[in-house]
């Protein structure tokens, strides 16, 4: 299988080594960006699927040009599938997440706050009687301190966000309105493609004259949550999940076997890698609305990625 697992590239300055991309600062203020396809779980990386770099870049450019009308962000060129160039950016110290329906697993997550008797969260009220996966109103913001030194990210509330300095009135009145919008469009197109747009996350930073620009990602499958539109209502009624994107083959697989915090990993089956690269190009074609191309360049991956960026190389190299 044809994987980029690693994009070390000599010839690149500034490098950072993160997680499941390779980052290159550049001394014009711009910043290389590549998504390998390491798959990161357990605080570990523990395979690589194929084509989910690709994926995921080229899903995050469909919406970063579907939204561009509605906020600045920070693309400059795709010169490689698995690669964007951006401009490097201050991130802001807040995580915004927007959500539609009273779901999600994690921590700080509506619907687990929701069942453990809150109603009170993020400067919400919500009412009693709320079901698993109901929708919502209205979509809501519900921001979390981002924690950037492996912390864990905790709820915050608009009044603390700007009590504690982490952002100006006027800075989370614009992440607000651009964060609403965003959302706002990604149902819209999300529905025509018999999708539900559940909740996701952005990121956001300013560059140096203090614009907030949109970064990182946006509405890949890897930042939101998707359900398949027709299966939702009969699983409302029945209380059970709706069909979504399940890219949780792998993780599950390895939960059985060990403990993936303390244990050495067991050999991944070829057949469950690939599994899970079949949804992630599924999930391309449904949310982009055109089919995936595969790359099908002679050698390995890598050396498509360095031939391609080969005119960011600082002279001489």
């Amino acid at each position: 299988m044809r994987v980029l697992s690693e994009a070390l590239i000599p010839e690149l300055p500034n490098h950072y080594h993160g997680k499941v991309r390779e980052n290159y600062d550049l001394p014009d203020g711009s910043r290389i960006i590549i998504a390998t396809d390491r798959l990161s779980a357990f605080d570990r990386i523990i395979t690589s699927i194929p084509d989910k770099g690709h994926v995921l870049t080229q899903t995050a450019r469909y919406w970063f040009e579907a939204t561009a009308d509605i906020c600045p962000n920070h693309v400059i060129a795709y010169p490689d599938p698995n690669v964007v160039v951006g401009k490097r950016l201050d991130i802001l110290p807040v995580e915004i997440v927007v959500r539609g329906y009273l779901a999600g697993t994690t921590g700080t997550s509506l619907l687990t706050l929701y069942k453990k008797g809150e109603r009170q969260m993020y400067g919400l009220d919500l009412p009693d009687g709320l079901r698993d996966n109901e929708i919502l109103p209205t979509p809501v913001i519900t921001p979390t301190s981002k924690a950037f030194d492996g912390g864990h990210d905790e709820p915050l509330t608009p009044t603390e966000i700007v009590e504690r300095g982490l952002l100006t009135t006027q800075q989370w009145q614009t992440l607000s309105d651009y964060a609403l919008a965003l959302f706002a469009r990604g149902q819209k197109l999300a529905a025509e493609r018999g999708l539900i747009l559940v909740d996701t996350k952005y990121e956001f930073g300013t560059d140096e004259n203090g614009t907030i620009i949109l970064a990182d990602e946006i509405h890949t499958p890897d930042s939101s949550r998707y359900w398949i539109a027709d299966s939702y209502d009969e699983a409302f009624r029945s209380g059970t999940r709706p069909k979504s994107f399940d890219k949780d083959f792998v993780r599950a697989w390895v939960v059985e076997r060990c403990d993936p915090y303390k244990d050495d990993l067991p050999p991944i089956p070829t057949e469950l890698i690939e599994e899970t690269a079949t949804v992630y190009r599924m999930a391309y074609e449904m949310i982009a609305g055109q089919a995936f191309v595969p790359d099908t360049t002679d050698g390995p991956v890598l050396d498509r990625v360095r031939e391609n960026l080969k005119g960011y190389f600082p002279s001489g190299s």
